[in-house]
């Protein structure tokens, strides 16, 4: 599969950012689809993950109440709606596609055989 994230951009402190990650190449309901985030010097990190048919999502805590992951199956698309953006939520933000079962280790970067190129997201104070 084939992903291809957007919808990064600069905006202030508690300003809104919808990201999109479209799929392509395979069946989209095989995947689970996670977002991660990298920002400067610091390791990759889970964001949020949503199961293949939208009935199941996780948040890492320091998004819980802000961000949203959802999907469209019939459109190949899985979005994060990020609300009350703070300056530490600057990153790259990646999107990723696991074919395996769910599990507890689904919030791994290792996890996910595929991965997205990237879209910076930038929160000035």
């Amino acid at each position: 599969v084939q992903l291809q994230a957007s919808g990064g951009g600069l905006v202030q402190a508690g300003g809104s950012l919808r990201l999109s990650c479209a799929a392509s190449g395979r069946t989209f309901t095989r995947y689970h689809m996670g977002w991660f985030r990298q920002a400067p010097g610091k390791e990759r990190e889970f964001v949020a993950v949503i199961n293949w048919n939208g009935s199941n999502t996780l948040y890492r805590d320091s998004v819980k109440g802000r961000f949203t992951i959802s999907r469209h199956n019939a459109k190949n698309t899985v979005w994060l709606q990020m609300n009350s953006l703070k300056p530490e939520d600057t990153a790259v933000y990646y999107c990723a596609a696991d074919y395996r079962q769910w599990t507890e280790l689904i919030t791994g970067a290792t996890e996910y055989p595929y991965w997205g190129q990237g879209t910076l997201v930038t929160v000035s104070s």
